[in-house]
């Protein structure tokens, strides 16, 4: 049985494999990063419950439940999505986590010195597509305890041309690529907007909105690759403590959603 799941209209395509994003075609033409391309190992993943390093808090996430164990980025990206249902223009897919169970970090041992994650909370984490006309909506739906603390990002990756000359619009703020990469791996931060626009140089532009994120941070090492990346909170601006009074509080169901459309 295939691991793939199609998505597909009259003049559009998507494709997703175990709910990672991993192709957006208009018209034949791709608009995500392809595996195995330089730059970025995958296509999308999301961030949660914590986005960026862990490290200068010796892994270490202060919440009410005690100290949890995570790396960057957090722990969902160690658990595998299940395809909950699908059809021609949506797909559900759902992770569900039980607290303290210990989930081993695929960055061991060579990008950390962590060899076992745990978060201190339940959750179910749910990823769902719906794709009309050259639109394609992904809601993420979190449910767990009220009051546990998390933090959220999608991380997606989109294909550029190999000239690097794409222009990134975010209300009258323009960005460009060099930018970027003066930010290193901290990421370019574009906060408090709910809209990106990609102006591409050989596609149809892309604009990329979300609700419930508020803020976006830009990321990439090379020119044939963007991850546009909507996070409700930009970590590296301070010497950020991991603790819950720095985080997002759950009200028992969360929900955040993304819209790429390809105008």
């Amino acid at each position: 049985m295939s691991s793939k799941t199609f998505l597909k209209n009259k003049d559009c395509k998507v494709v997703i494999e175990k709910g990672e994003l991993i192709s957006f075609q208009k018209d034949y033409k791709e608009y995500i990063h392809q595996k195995g391309n330089k730059g970025w190992r995958n296509s999308d993943d999301e961030m949660f419950p914590v986005i960026g390093p862990t490290t200068k808090n010796n892994f270490k996430v202060h919440t009410k439940n005690g100290d949890a164990i995570l790396d960057q980025h957090g722990l969902l990206r160690e658990l595998e999505y299940t395809l909950v249902s699908s059809n021609d223009c949506s797909a559900k897919f759902s992770k569900i986590y039980e607290k303290n169970t210990k989930r081993t970090n695929s960055k061991y041992p060579v990008k950390s010195s962590e060899k076992d994650l745990f978060w201190t909370f339940d959750y179910t984490f749910k990823k769902n597509f719906t794709f009309e006309s050259n639109v394609l909506k992904i809601d993420f739906f979190i449910n767990s305890d009220k009051g546990m603390p998390f933090m959220l990002g999608y991380h997606p990756a989109f294909l550029l041309s190999d000239t690097g000359n794409e222009v990134i619009e975010a209300g009258n703020e323009k960005i460009y690529l060099k930018d970027v990469y003066k930010s290193g791996s901290n990421a370019f931060p574009v906060l408090r907007t709910e809209k990106i626009t990609l102006k591409n140089i050989d596609r149809n532009d892309l604009e990329i909105t979300t609700k419930g994120f508020h803020n976006f941070m830009l990321w990439t090492e090379v020119d044939n690759m963007l991850c546009i990346e909507p996070i409700t909170q930009y970590t590296s601006y301070t010497d950020q403590k991991f603790s819950e009074k720095n985080m997002s509080i759950s009200k028992g169901e969360n929900i955040f959603s993304v819209v790429i459309k390809i105008l």
